[in-house]
């Protein structure tokens, strides 16, 4: 399969994610799930997809090594690169940069400074950024307003974030979005958690601006290795 195909087969279509490129606007999305259920996973997935239509992701992992996160891409990847040539292969890891923060250190201050020494100085200009191990419940709206504003004034077109959800708190949004999340979830255009039952793993669409499905769409993971199914 070459790159094409894997670009055009991705079950990551139905998000419409190629569309919100060409539209040439900005969003965030959001990954939720309770603690070690694979969110990274998910993120990785998505962050080879834009890497795939030759976009530039800046993976910022929170509490995390460059090491294990790097890890994670080749694990993932791997899995993916089956048909694909050489040249694409070696070229797909280019279009990443990966950026760790200390827990309870990560500020948008800090991520500004990082993020405008690596445009400035012509080393990394990224299109899409990943923000994996946000404090959602020691930060509230104005913190979020402040990251969609970092967004805007350096013009990349897509954040995306993950967060841990509790079985034990029961509060949600009108439109089923978990706490820590539920009082800002108008802000995210897309919001995806994962759900486990039984022997399955569900990947639920809870809201979607542009997806080519409808909300309340349920995409399925092998739970072997947290790769979205294709239909």
């Amino acid at each position: 399969m070459g790159k094409e195909d894997l670009i055009a087969t991705n079950p990551l279509r139905v998000l419409g994610l190629n569309n919100k490129a060409e539209e040439d606007s900005q969003g965030l999305g959001l990954v939720m799930a309770r603690a070690g259920l694979g969110k990274t996973a998910i993120l990785v997935q998505i962050a080879l997809d834009s890497m795939l239509r030759g976009n530039n992701v800046l993976h910022v992992a929170i509490g995390e090594t460059i090491e294990k996160t790097r890890d994670r891409y080749d694990e993932i990847f791997s899995m993916m690169v089956d048909g694909l040539s050489d040249e694409t292969v070696m070229e797909v890891p280019r279009h990443r940069m990966i950026m760790t923060f200390k827990e309870n250190v990560f500020s948008r201050a800090m991520l500004e400074e990082r993020l405008k020494d690596l445009i400035q100085q012509d080393v990394f200009k990224p299109d899409c950024l990943i923000i994996d191990g946000y404090d959602f419940d020691g930060n509230g709206r104005q913190d979020m307003e402040d990251l969609k504003q970092l967004m805007r004034n350096l013009s990349i077109s897509v954040i995306w974030f993950s967060a841990v959800c509790h079985r034990a708190d029961p509060r949600v949004s009108a439109d089923g979005v978990p706490a820590p999340c539920h009082t800002i979830d108008d802000l995210f255009d897309v919001v995806l958690v994962i759900n486990p039952q039984e022997q399955m793993m569900k990947l639920d669409i809870l809201k979607c601006a542009y997806c080519e499905v409808e909300p309340g769409t349920t995409l399925m993971l092998d739970p072997s290795t947290m790769l979205i199914k294709k239909s």
